[in-house]
């Protein structure tokens, strides 16, 4: 999978095969899927009857090469209309290609019923199967597995090269056809058959074949139907009117006034911008199920979000030294990191990692050998060749050392000790242990930390008006205060499994959109129940098939980005469809007074741009209809720059940029296409 979000939508080869796909897409069956264009392509077939019959309607004043021209336009506006699309379908197929590379037919090792196993391709193997595979061998389907432990290279899929370990029970038994056993072995049931893999969803959702219309983009395209019909009444009433008046009209230039008035340019794109939106999530390596899910996405009201792996790394990590009566905090620090000098462990990495930064550096003196650390001691150190160690560990296991040698943990660091333990930490005693005497000379404060950047985000999303709800089974002080440092709105501490779905309804209930994440199969309720559930591609099937998006990083703060992606899809439809309105009133006064001034002088006030006559005026506004289009191409394939900001904010924002500049392109680009027309002899 590609990994650069932010590449280029246009290469050589792109632009040429959707060049091509965009003339194929003239097909009428293809074009009744969207009405507005659809209207303009039987415009253009109408004008290319007059382009070869002019009277076909009876004595017209309208040249066949000015029928040739208007249906010229037509055919261009159309063209720039399948291009768009063709150009977003286009890159979702090359990525359908790369994939179907990843496909290849491999030999699997079906397992029998009397245990011995048997050669065969993957293309046999139907659910229930079960097949053993060994390390450097593909796996052939996908599936579960129900037996052994190893490390697996996703790459293929998710394009990281780390290998990721999966076994048999779990969140992490899920392994995906492809995808390559890098040690050990595994026995996996196959829990999809031919067709419905995870590659094969992937290639047909990245090629656009399973795309649904979410309900906005239906509502919207229902919308402009009902105003390309309302603009059709009223050019066939404009008929009688102008005949009333003594201008006659000339059907080529009806059809091209109906075109220029018709919201064409949001019409011609509006396919463009779902797809785009859809292919902007597929390279975050987030497998969005439809359409829907994205924009879904850009509605959500509240996220409600796991502590463990998502808020926090989850690992324990030193954040604080704190010494015992009589030591300073600077020879605590020092006693720390020569006691994890070699702990190799994440929690030992960290305290040196913290002792480090606080600027303190030691080297294990000549003839030090490591302590290392066992379930029976539970602590770890290092012992000096004179004899006296230095260990650290719980507060009961060097306890039993110290009082060993006739010592023990003073008063006032229990209390700490304790206080640690009660706000979630873990506490770790550090203690000196020698024949001359013991003593304990500080503590270690290890605790789960927020992920960095977290907190701005949360600021961000507040500012979306966007709720935050952390999920913890820790006790109530530790998710606090978690819940503080972290910058969430509301946490729930001590939640069971089922307490999510609760929270989640509840949300709902209140009329929010809710989105969450999720891997394990007791997630899978609450996946299906958030209107956006994000699952992790390490994840049980039971949680993937539940969720409408799957991350194939295993990142769970994915969401964050997955929402913002799904506003920046609402905000380029919104923000090209206040442009193509803002359009149409600019166009008004580019034809209507132009085409009426002469039968109506007291129209000649509206005809603020001068335009040279109707024949330039009807010719530049279609033609300006037209180029335009390729012109918001880039804009609707990358999206409209996405900034957090609350709805008002964002509303005057795009009837600033996006009305008002609708407004004016027109009067621009329309003046500027009359007076070449004009130098160019037409009139």
């Amino acid at each position: 999978m590609a990994k650069d979000a932010k590449r280029s939508p246009f290469t050589a080869e792109l632009v040429r095969r959707a060049a091509i796909d965009a003339f194929l897409k003239f097909d009428p069956r293809t074009m009744i899927k969207n009405p507005v264009m659809f209207v303009v392509e039987a415009g253009t077939a109408v004008v290319l009857l007059l382009v070869v019959w002019p009277d076909l309607f009876g004595p017209s004043g309208a040249t066949r090469a000015y029928n040739f021209a208007v249906f010229a336009i037509l055919v261009l506006t159309i063209w720039f209309a399948n291009f768009a699309e063709a150009v977003a379908e286009g890159r979702g197929k090359a990525q359908a290609e790369s994939l179907r590379k990843t496909k290849t037919e491999t030999m699997a090792r079906l397992v029998q019923k009397d245990g011995s196993t048997k050669m065969v391709s993957s293309s046999q193997l139907k659910k229930g199967d079960v097949v053993r595979v060994e390390a450097g061998e593909t796996i052939p389907a996908d599936g579960e597995i129900i037996e052994g432990l190893a490390a697996i290279d996703e790459s293929a899929i998710t394009g990281e090269s780390a290998p990721v370990i999966k076994e048999a029970g779990g969140d992490f038994s899920s392994v995906t056809g492809g995808t390559r056993v890098l040690t050990d072995w595994i026995v996996v049931e196959v829990t999809a058959g031919q067709g419905e893999s995870f590659l094969d969803k992937m290639i047909a959702l990245v090629e656009g074949a399973k795309r649904e219309k979410s309900p906005n983009e239906i509502a919207l395209t229902t919308l402009l139907a009902v105003l390309t019909l309302i603009f059709l009444i009223v050019i066939v009433t404009l008929v009688p009117i102008s005949r009333y008046l003594g201008i006659a009209l000339d059907v080529a230039t009806l059809v091209a006034l109906l075109v220029a008035l018709i919201p064409t340019t949001i019409g011609a794109l509006l396919s463009a911008i779902g797809i785009a939106g859809l292919d902007r999530v597929t390279r975050f390596n987030v497998l969005a199920m439809s359409g829907k899910a994205v924009e879904a996405s850009g509605d959500i009201d509240t996220i409600i979000l796991d502590k463990t792996g998502t808020i926090t790394y989850g690992n324990r990590m030193a954040s604080e030294f704190i010494p015992a009566e009589g030591v300073t905090e600077a020879e605590a620090t020092r006693l720390a990191l020569l006691s994890s000098l070699y702990d190799e462990t994440p929690e030992g990495r960290s305290i040196v990692d913290l002792a480090r930064r606080k600027g303190v550096s030691a080297d294990a003196p000549p003839g030090a050998e490591p302590i290392p650390f066992t379930a029976e001691t539970r602590l770890s150190g290092i012992a000096f060749a004179d004899g006296q160690k230095l260990v650290k560990g719980a507060v009961d296991a060097v306890s039993r050392e110290l009082s060993a040698g006739g010592a023990k943990i003073p008063k006032a660091l229990i209390e700490k000790t304790e206080a640690i333990a009660k706000a979630g930490g873990t506490p770790l005693v550090i203690a000196e242990l020698a024949s001359a005497g013991s003593r304990a000379v500080g503590v270690i404060h290890l605790k789960d930390v927020v992920k960095a950047g977290l907190k701005e985000r949360f600021a961000e999303l507040r500012a979306m008006g966007i709720k935050t709800i952390m999920v913890t089974g820790d006790n109530p002080l530790t998710a606090a205060t978690i819940a503080q440092e972290a910058g969430v709105d509301d946490f729930v501490a001590e939640a069971k499994p089922e307490d999510k779905i609760r929270i989640i309804r509840a949300e709902q209930a209140e009329g929010r959109r809710v989105a969450m994440t999720g891997d394990g199969t007791n997630d899978a309720p609450a996946l299906a129940q958030a209107d956006v559930g994000l699952a992790m591609n390490s994840g049980t099937m039971a949680a993937k098939e539940a969720a409408n998006m799957i991350d194939l990083d295993n990142d769970p703060t994915k969401i964050l980005s997955v929402i913002a992606i799904g506003k920046q899809l609402l905000i380029t439809r919104g923000a090209l469809t206040t442009f193509s309105v803002a359009n149409d009133i600019a166009k008004y006064f580019a034809i209507l007074p132009a085409m009426f001034a002469t039968a109506m002088p007291e129209l000649a006030p509206l005809n603020i741009m001068r335009l040279t006559s109707p024949t330039t005026a009807v010719l530049s506004a279609i033609l300006f209809n037209a180029l335009i289009i390729p012109l918001l191409i880039p804009i609707a394939l990358r999206g409209v720059r996405y900034r957090p900001m609350g709805a008002d904010r964002l509303l005057r924002r795009n009837l600033l940029v996006y009305g008002a500049g609708g407004i004016l392109a027109p009067f621009v680009g329309i003046k500027a296409i009359d007076i070449v027309l004009s130098a160019l002899g037409i009139r």
